[in-house]
Order: C-alpha cells, then structure tokens, then sequence
C-alpha cells in the first residue's frame, strides 16, 4: 500500500476563518499535539504576515523534532527571506510558494501576464530552494486554470526545484471526476529526475471537499492538505481527520495508508475546537457529538446484538474512550494524575496539575460523577492562553424587582488587583456583558452567543462560545468560557473576548499582511 503523507494548515489557511486568533502559546500546543496526531507537516503560518505570525512559526520550527515545519510565501523574494528566517532552526524546514495561474487571478490580482507567471515562479521557487531543502509550490486556483499552463506552471517549479506540488481548489469549485483526472493528466505528464510528490489543497464551498480530496489520492497524489475539524475561510477546508478515517475504513478501496493515529483524533479535534472558539457540529463526521449515537430503536437494536451492523466506525478508533475510572470528589489526587495520564496529557507540569486538581474538586463537590469529556475540558480550560491583563474573576447577581437584573462582576489582574463593575439587563446574561463592556470601555458588538454541555445531564459543566466585531477595526473576535455556572462561563467566555479586542486596539494583536494581496517587490 502507499503511505499518505499528512500536511495540517489549521495555523495557517484555518487561522483565516473570521474570528479565530490564535496566540503563540496556542499555536505551539496545537502543533505539538499535530505531531502526536502522527502529521507529517504542519504549516505553521505566513511569516510575512505580521510579527506574531513569524514569531508563532520560529518557536514551532525551534519545538518540533519529527514534523517538517513549513512556512508559506507568496512569489516575492522579502516573503521568502522572512520565511527563511523563521525556519533557520527547524530540524525539517519546508518553505510554500505559491502564485495565481487562473485567467481572472492573473488579469485582476496580479496584473500580470502568463509568461510574466512563469518568470516569475522560475525566479522564486529557484530562490527558496537556494535556502532550503524542500520546496513546495502551489499554483492557487489551479482548478480554474486551463489544463496545459497549469502543466507548463507545475512543470517550471519542478524545474526549478520544487518537490512538493500542491493543486489547490482555492474557491471549492472542482468535482471528484475533474480533479482526479487533473492529477493523473499531471502526474502522466510531467518530467523530473527526481521524486516530485503532488498533494490536493480544497476547500468546501461546494460541499465536496472530502470527496475531492479522497479523488486526489485515487488519482496519485502523495500528500494531502487540510485542516482539524475542517476550519478554514469561506466554508473551510477538509477536514484531515475525515480523510485519515476514510483511508483507514476504506483502504480495501484506496489502497493508502497513513501515519495518522487515530486514537489521537478526538483530543485533536478537541484542542482545535477550544482554542479556536468553533464547536464541533453534532452532525460532525468522525468527531461530531453523534457520531457514534443511535437514535432508531431498529438500529439501537442492531448495535446491541452488533455494531458492525450501523458502525463503520468503533469510537475507540478515533479515541473515544468508555469511562473505565470514574472520578467523583472521594478521588485522591493519584487517582486523577492516573487519569490525566490515561487520556493522554503527558505534558502537564506538576504547577498544572496542582491547579487542575483543585479545580477538579470544586467540579467534583457539584457533580456526582466526573467524565472524561469534564477532564478533558477542565485541562484544555487551563491551557488557553489569554493573561494579558484584567480578566474575569468572580460575579454576584440580584433579581429586581422590576423583573430586571442587577450583575456585579469582579475582574482581576496578573498581579491580582481587583476592580468591581455593577449593571443592570433585562436577563441575566445581558446584565453579565453590559458589567464587563462598562469595565472595559471599549466599543464592540457580540455577533452570536452559543451555549454546549461538555457532557450529558442536569449537572453538565458548560461551555459558552461568543463571536465579537471590533467597531474600531471590523475585526472579529472567537472566545469561549467554560464553568459548572451558565452564567460564569458566560462571563469567562466575553471578558476573553474583550481582552482579545482590547490586545488589538493596543497594538499586541497586529493586523496582518494578506496572501491575498498583490504581491510586490
């Protein structure tokens, strides 16, 4: 069977889904997890794009030590000097050029001619492969391109040193059919001396990604390129654990392997979610909340006398583990370490897991019995990193007797001074964010608000996701808050919001070049 290689661009392509920003500190732990997850790169960012983004892209080259590092530049010589130096010190670095080929990208983007095109990826991808070992190059809107420029394109990079040959369906526009026989025309017809490997790049507008992806591969391709639980701009990208999953069920079919471990799927598509502030749909393929539940009383009957019988997929496959050592508050600390451990936490510090225990107990005095989804939310709670400065700390509420709500909230620094703000609202929760817009002072606007239970039952811990507008800038902002208490994670989840706003209009959070842009020299 070949063996797939995986390339994950959550910090990248899935960073540009509106709202989601990713500090550093969240950008390396997903990064560590990907490597554990068994991905082969990762591409860690745009270093041109602003400092934080070069910066995130450095400390993930300087931490990773099985997983090739990539940067993406577009075809201008400061982009891939800029890339260069945030991959100097990766023990696998990689750096992706890419330039437009379709007619409408050329005329109204670039400006440029077909030939100005070819000089121009001649140019570049000879001038990354000067710096680094292994180059990729992507012709973007490759599935608009007429057939015969995108082989003089892909074959020119490969000229000039490229090994690597992304086909991206940047606006989701191709069908399985074309696709694969894109890659085939392509791969039948190019020239190296060397290995060249081609990979898909689609995204979902369609609703086709899977499928084209899973096509690519049927037609040669070598790597794919995709996104955890499928983020990404527009309508996102594939969803790598989608396509691991379906070459694992289906390799009688596709005859590919990969070096994904699957029973790490689950607590990828967890870390992604959180830290992106996007739920995983229930519907959700493979790591949706009812991928493994069976409603019809004639299917539940089948899964108990087999699950073969509606099952494809065991959750134990992906890391969907039965609760085989319940926790509750009688649990000594060994016993929650012992947990920690099994569900696959191995780099907590011992300053962590003090913490975490304590918050465990005060779960554990309202719960009769603690899951492995509470667990698994309270450490990715901890692991979020949004300190810079006042943060939510504690409330109290008073109903009126007007039917309206009296909200005091308390916030509290890193040096744990405390400030107190008090307002009214129709409704608690409303009462909750006008106490924190007056304590911020700083205009925005919440776009959507949106409540999950991190496990079944009256007694769930819950988890509050909130989108923000900037009215400064326009920029959207993804936070989430999780407590026992509605209402404090509620407070948790729009106060992290406010700091992210806050972070932005002091300058810490920079606007970003785009990839999109015109390149210039």
């Amino acid at each position: 069977m070949r063996k797939i290689e995986f390339l994950d661009t959550s910090l990248r392509d899935g960073e540009q889904t509106p709202g989601v920003n990713f500090s550093i500190k969240e950008k390396v732990a997903i990064a560590k997890q990907l490597e554990k997850w068994g991905i082969s790169a990762i591409e860690a960012g745009f270093p041109a794009a602003s400092p934080d983004s070069f910066e995130a892209v450095q400390e993930i080259a300087n931490t990773l030590t099985k997983t090739a590092v990539t940067g993406l530049a577009r075809a201008v010589k400061s982009d891939i000097d800029t890339a260069y130096q945030a991959l100097k010190n990766a023990k696998l670095p990689q750096i992706h050029v890419f330039i437009a080929t379709s007619p409408v990208h050329m005329q109204y983007k670039l400006k440029k001619t077909p030939d100005e095109v070819i000089a121009s990826i001649t140019e570049h991808v000879s001038y990354a492969r000067s710096l680094v070992e292994v180059v990729e190059f992507s012709p973007e809107d490759a599935t608009r391109t007429e057939k015969n420029f995108l082989l003089k394109a892909v074959q020119t990079a490969i000229d000039a040193g490229a090994t690597y040959i992304n086909i991206p369906d940047t606006v989701g526009f191709t069908t399985p059919t074309e696709y694969y026989e894109t890659f085939k025309f392509l791969i039948e017809n190019v020239t190296s001396d060397r290995e060249i490997i081609f990979s898909p790049h689609c995204h979902d507008d369609l609703g086709m990604a899977t499928a084209n992806t899973l096509a690519a591969i049927k037609g040669g391709a070598g790597r794919v390129e995709g996104t955890v639980n499928g983020i990404g701009e527009r309508a996102g990208n594939v969803a790598l654990e989608e396509v691991a999953v379906a070459l694992e069920i289906r390799k009688d079919y596709y005859q590919a392997t990969s070096d994904i471990v699957l029973n790490e799927t689950f607590t990828t598509s967890e870390l992604v979610s959180r830290f992106s502030g996007i739920p995983v749909p229930k519907n959700k393929a493979v790591v949706g909340g009812n991928a493994f539940a069976h409603e019809s009383g004639i299917h539940q009957d089948g899964v108990l006398k087999n699950p073969e019988t509606y099952e494809i997929i065991t959750p134990e496959l992906v890391g969907v583990k039965k609760n085989s050592l319940p926790l509750g508050k009688l649990s000594g600390r060994h016993a929650f370490v012992e947990k920690i451990s099994a569900l696959g936490f191995d780099d907590v510090t011992d300053t962590e897991i003090q913490e975490l225990f304590a918050k465990f107990k005060v779960l554990a005095d309202k719960k009769h019995e603690i899951t492995d989804a509470d667990i698994r939310a309270l450490v990715a709670g901890t692991t979020i990193d949004n300190v810079e400065g006042f943060q939510f700390d504690n409330l109290a509420i008073l109903s009126n007797i007007d039917g309206t709500q009296t909200v005091t909230i308390s916030m509290k620094n890193v040096g744990a001074e405390i400030i107190e703000t008090t307002a009214n609202g129709s409704g608690s929760v409303e009462a909750v964010f006008n106490a924190i817009d007056k304590f911020f002072n700083q205009k925005l606007k919440l776009e959507s608000y949106h409540i999950t239970a991190v496990t079944d039952g009256i007694d769930a811990q819950a988890e509050v996701h909130v989108t923000v507008e900037n009215v400064e800038t326009g920029t959207i902002f993804n936070a989430s808050g999780l407590d026992f208490d509605v209402l404090r994670a509620s407070a948790i989840a729009y106060a992290n919001a406010n700091t992210l706003v806050q972070r932005e209009n002091a300058g810490i959070i920079t606007r970003k070049i785009s990839e999109k842009a015109n390149p210039e020299e």
